[in-house]
């Protein structure tokens, strides 16, 4: 036993050996060769989606002759006298019946099959859980069921780590106990302890991606330097927002060689998705789609762009092309959610991501959703509900964040909005949405001069709504800070001209009403009356226009002259200058290119 034992060690070695390497990609076919071994390692645990995803990697590698396939594991004289009970069970574990898997491996003492009498024993408590929370989806509060399996397993586990007797599964499985019991710190330790004894099992990878919250935790990881940790860099950046790193990290592993990667194409349309370039991202995905047409993950982001678009008839196509692939899939239950959504059947789009929920408690796109449909329906309590779960699935879902603070809007409790528009901020530092939230807040709160950063900071990173200026113009306003208003509302104009939108943008008239009342007062009738007339295009300022325009002929006539020079030079506020340069006076618009 203890030669067959020190075998399986050396063959173990052997794998953790090559998987080292740094980020090194020069030997495909080596590469290729662990990627096979670890896909059947992984599938003989029961580990079905680590298994799946060094499958899919290694189809996108070139196939290797007969000659250089990788062997089939060393077996020992523990894995020879455990083979029989390892085989039965290894059936019933497939089957789903964990509890009969578990029973028949008791007293095992191969690594392989201890290691799946552990999962069957934690798999049989998860599914435990989950039909309790299915079967009182309302409002559960975290640690009302609890998966009892979870103490057990820990003490058993935490006596074979002290022994030293995991291997690189039976680490990952420890450290998923111990984050399942909220031991984050223990947990981080020994799942990085677990890529470290098998670089190559992707699943250790990407729990520790779940636990990660910063990009300061991610410097103090002492992580293996393995082509591995390439793939974990690159999807770490992709979930902490961090785009820019995510698809350089991504082009380089394209450039390796892994450009026929579905897995790749994915998380690039996933993290173009993020930086909300919704074109790119729906191309991709369209790509992707051709490549590998019955693919069902990522579907639900997919759909998600497609609502952003308001693109109906591809939605609905989506839908029903999922729902013919598998029904009961969770991606496939939000699509279908989305896209009763976008028809405002609220209702029925609930029911979709409640059944998603059933499919899958911990699955964070369906509690976001379903967030933001009870919101559509008015039902705060409900939606204040569902994104807390979210959060509890995943705090760096600023979605759920920002979803929190909009119903706590509702509920007029500006100080619990702050709180969670900042949280919302804090993930998203660019995202001029979070900021204009935050400034509303502020302003409801009379905190105006945080109010003034927030608006001018949402312009300054790119203002997607379009409306941060025009928040800024008004509580300049409010402060009678004529100048700085009129120069907001230039720049507004100037922006929405120069975007080509349409012209029926709501404050586009109030922009003009307001330019036109400040050149009035400064005496410049020529600019006050271009304005007066751009007020004549829209309903709502129509009438002033035209008073302001009989006003200034009037005064015309009386042999009131332009005052050219009478407008004093005035500059932006200095906390909000970006360089604290004075900037010019206001200048009088040119309207000639200005037509509606």
């Amino acid at each position: 036993a203890v030669i067959g034992r020190a075998g399986a060690m050396a063959a173990a070695a052997m794998v953790v050996a090559a998987a080292a390497g740094g980020g090194d990609f020069s030997d495909l076919r080596e590469i290729k060769k662990q990627l096979l071994s670890v896909a059947e390692r992984s599938r003989e645990r029961g580990l079905q989606h680590s298994g799946k995803w060094a499958a899919e990697l290694a189809f996108a590698l070139e196939p290797l002759p007969l000659s250089e396939l990788p062997p089939p594991p060393v077996l020992t004289e523990e894995d020879a006298r455990d083979l029989d009970a390892y085989t039965l069970a290894k059936s019933y574990f497939d089957l789903k019946e964990y509890d009969r898997a578990a029973y028949f491996l008791r007293g095992c003492k191969s690594q392989k099959a201890y290691f799946l009498y552990m999962y069957s024993r934690y798999l049989s408590g998860e599914k435990k859980k989950d039909d309790e929370t299915v079967d009182s989806l309302g409002p559960l509060e975290k640690g009302q069921v609890k998966n009892e399996a979870l103490r057990e397993l820990r003490v058993e586990l935490s006596k074979k780590h002290k022994a030293q007797e995991l291997d690189g599964f039976g680490l990952y499985l420890y450290g998923v106990v111990l984050r399942k019991l909220d031991l984050v710190k223990e947990a981080i330790d020994v799942f990085v302890e677990a890529a470290h004894v098998l670089p190559l099992h992707w699943g250790a990878w990407l729990e520790l991606c779940n636990l990660i919250t910063d990009k300061e935790m991610l410097k103090f990881l002492s992580l293996p330097d393995t082509w591995m940790k390439e793939f974990f860099l690159a999807h770490i950046y992709t979930e902490l927002q961090l785009i820019e790193e995510a698809l350089q990290k991504y082009q380089s592993l394209i450039d390796a060689g892994f450009s026929k990667s579905t897995y790749i194409i994915s998380q690039i349309a996933v993290a173009y998705h993020n930086i909300r370039d919704i074109d790119k991202a729906l191309s991709i995905f369209n790509e992707l789609r051709k490549q590998d047409p019955y693919r069902i993950e990522n579907m639900d982001t997919f759909s998600n762009l497609l609502y952003v678009r308001s693109m109906k008839p591809e939605l609905s196509y989506l839908a029903h092309n999922l729902c013919e692939i598998d029904k009961y899939r969770v991606e496939t239950c939000c699509v279908i959610g989305n896209y009763y959504s976008l028809r405002s059947q609220h209702e029925k789009a609930a029911l979709y991501f409640q059944r998603a929920l059933k499919l899958n408690p911990r699955y964070l796109g369906a509690w976001t959703l379903m967030g933001h449909e009870y919101m559509e329906m008015k039902n705060t309590s409900a939606a204040i509900q569902a994104y807390r779960h979210a959060i509890e699935v995943n705090k760096r879902d600023y979605r759920a964040w920002y979803g929190l603070g909009q119903t706590y809007e509702i509920l007029k409790m500006p100080f619990y909005c702050l709180y969670y528009y900042r949280r919302a901020h804090q993930l998203r530092p660019n995202d001029s949405r979070m900021l204009v939230a935050l400034g509303e807040c502020y302003e409801k709160l009379n905190q105006l001069v945080e109010a003034k950063k927030c608006y001018w900071r949402a312009y300054a990173v790119g203002d997607v709504e379009k409306m941060a200026l025009v928040k800024l113009a008004k509580l300049h306003e409010q402060l009678n800070e004529s100048e700085q208003a009129a120069q907001c509302y230039i720049k507004y104009i100037q922006d929405i001209y120069s975007c080509g939108e349409v012209v029926e943008h709501l404050e586009v008239s109030t922009a003009f009403r307001y330019l036109a009342q400040y050149y009035f007062k400064c005496k410049l009738w020529d600019e006050a009356s271009a304005c007066a007339q751009k007020c004549c295009a829209f309903n709502d300022t129509r009438e002033e226009g035209k008073a302001l325009l009989r006003q200034i002929l009037q005064l015309r006539n009386q042999g009131e002259t332009s005052a050219t020079d009478v407008a004093a030079p005035f500059f932006l506020p200095a906390s909000l200058s970006a360089n604290n340069t004075p900037t010019r006076r206001v200048s009088p618009l040119n309207l000639s290119s200005v037509t509606p």
